[in-house]
Parts: structure tokens; sequence; C-alpha cells
């Protein structure tokens, strides 16, 4: 077994979280991952009401009839906001605070006020960051631990640094213990990322084709069928929702048709009413040549659909690869 700062504040079994995504990564996938001995994250957009925070939070602590508990037998479980939406908003916060889940991560935005929110109530926070100086600012808002989020990563993020310079610049300029984020789909990337210094693995590419994600049948299919390079980074999906996400945290999806005729005019598209309702009638009609499907370059790495407990026993055999190196941890 794997033993890291992680493992042991969290009571783990694999130094892996879960990436909180919003869609796929609801209560279901979150308790799933607890259950194969990671820590599960449920991701919550901006649209996202107390009432539905609590009933996921329910799901993923084990209060349903699943019952999910982790293998040592505790029922563990992280949430994700959005700076920017809490902003706007801070009504998420405050059932989180009353929740009291395991771990929250707040990033993508002003995350200071409400890290320090989380921090006074005694709950663990961490914060995704792109670059050094939102590295330091992290640490310095008092989060306890840092994602050290590359570009390859799927979703929203920043685009400026890959997850290996990331990596290593971050863990040289905070005290905080860090973990990583973007491409590890396997043992190898995460037994990469513990060799490097980190603590732990936060995953989502890699679940969300697992069986128990939020994923439809077609975005199955469609994720599965990717090959690598395949992925592309921008904001071309956010302005035609007109969402309000800030413009350095663009977002890593499949490429489509959609993406292509508009990622270099996204003025025109931010007035464009016709192209914002194609793309709201492609989402409900799921036709992916307009909608959007988030994933990181480590889709490629999606063979078959699993379980999330195959994917963590996966991602545990990292134990194996770094003995043969002659670490252990």
């Amino acid at each position: 077994m794997i033993r890291t700062w992680l493992t042991e504040l969290f009571d783990l079994t694999v130094p892996v979280i879960g990436a909180p995504m919003a869609g796929p990564g609801d209560g279901r996938l979150a308790g799933a991952v607890s259950a194969g001995g990671g820590l599960g994250m449920i991701g919550v957009d901006g649209s996202r009401s107390g009432s539905w925070i609590r009933e996921q939070a329910a799901v993923a602590a084990g209060q349903s009839t699943t019952g999910l508990t982790n293998a040592r037998g505790r029922r563990v479980h992280g949430i994700g906001l959005m700076a920017w939406a809490l902003d706007r908003d801070d009504a998420q916060l405050a059932t989180v605070l009353e929740l009291r889940p395991n771990l929250v991560s707040v990033s993508f935005g002003d995350f200071a006020p409400h890290v320090a929110r989380l921090a006074q109530a005694g709950i663990p926070v961490t914060v995704q960051v792109g670059n050094v100086d939102e590295a330091r600012r992290a640490e310095r808002a008092g989060a306890d631990f840092i994602v050290a989020r590359g570009s390859e990563a799927g979703g929203h993020g920043r685009n400026e640094v890959a997850l290996m310079p990331l990596l290593q610049a971050v863990l040289d300029v905070v005290d905080v213990p860090v973990v990583a984020a973007g491409g590890i789909g396997t043992a190898r990337g995460l037994a990469a990322v513990l060799a490097a210094g980190a603590v732990g693995a936060w995953v989502g590419t890699a679940l969300l084709t697992v069986s128990e994600a939020a994923t439809s049948t077609s975005a199955r299919a469609q994720l599965l069928a990717a090959q690598h390079g395949q992925t592309v980074y921008g904001r071309v999906f956010d302005v035609a929702q007109r969402l309000g996400w800030p413009p350095e945290y663009g977002g890593r999806s499949l490429r489509n048709p959609f993406y292509d005729q508009w990622h270099d005019r996204l003025d025109a598209l931010a007035h464009d009413d016709a192209a914002a309702q194609q793309l709201t009638a492609a989402r409900e009609e799921e036709d992916y040549e307009t909608a959007y499907l988030y994933a990181g370059q480590g889709v490629g790495l999606l063979v078959k659909e699993r379980s999330a407990a195959d994917v963590l026993t996966d991602l545990g055999r990292a134990e194996n690869l770094l003995r043969q190196v002659g670490l252990s941890l």
C-alpha cells in the first residue's frame, strides 16, 4: 500500500482524488471512487442549488441505499466549487459549510475569501492552480494543499504550463503538500508524479467512462473512440453559452466542427444568438458534432468501460513500479 501525506490525512488506500467534474461527477461517482480507496469529489457547476448539493452529498457519504464506504470502512467525500460563481452568489458555500465534507476545493477566480471561510470552519480545503503565482496565492490564502493542474488536464483551467514543469516549479515554491493533475490515467502516471514529490494525483478523464459516472451512453462511445491529440483548448463553448468564466480559464474538450468554426471568432460568437441556440439544441440531442465533451489529453488512454474500483486498483499498481526503481512510499 502506498502511504503519503494524502492517504494519511483522509485514510485512503490509494493516493488519488477524483476530480470534481461538473456533470459526470455526481454523488454516485464520488461515492464509488471513495469505495475504491480514493477520495471522490462532487463537481458543482454555478447553476446547482443547495438542495442538489445536499442530495448528492448524501449519496456520496453512503446515506442513501448504496451504503458506500471506502476500503477502510470510512465514508469520505469532497465537493468542488468555482470561485467566480461563488462571487455572484455564495449560497452554495453556505450549504457546503453546513454539510462539512471531508474536503472542499475552491478554484478559478478570487478564491481567497472563500478559502478563508472554509479554513476558519476547520474544513480541509484545496485550490487548483495553473502557474506558480497562483500557487503562492493559494498557500497564502490558507489552502491545506495545492493541486498543480497542468495544461493537459480536461475541463476548465489555465493553459500556460504542462504538468511536469508546473509540478516541479510549484514543489519548489510552496511549503504545503502538492497533488498533481493532468494526464494521469494509469499506474505509470501516478508513479511518475509521486516520484517527483507529489503526495497524490487528481484524476478526472480516466473516470469519465466508468460505470458509475453520470456520462451518457452516447458520450461514453465518443470518449472511448477518441485518440491522443484529439483534444483542444479554448473558450468557444463558454462564450456560446454566455457563461461567466474568467477569460484565463478556458476548457479542454474533444475537438469538433463547432469549435473549429468559432475558436478564432469569439467576439462574433458572443453576439450570435443562432449559434447559442444551435449549441443548446445540440446538447439536448447529444449531437457531438456541435455539443462539447470536456476531456484531457489522457483521453486516448480510455479503452473500455470499467468500474471506478477497477480504475483505482490499476492506479494503485504504481506501488510496484516505484519498487522496481528502488522507491517506496
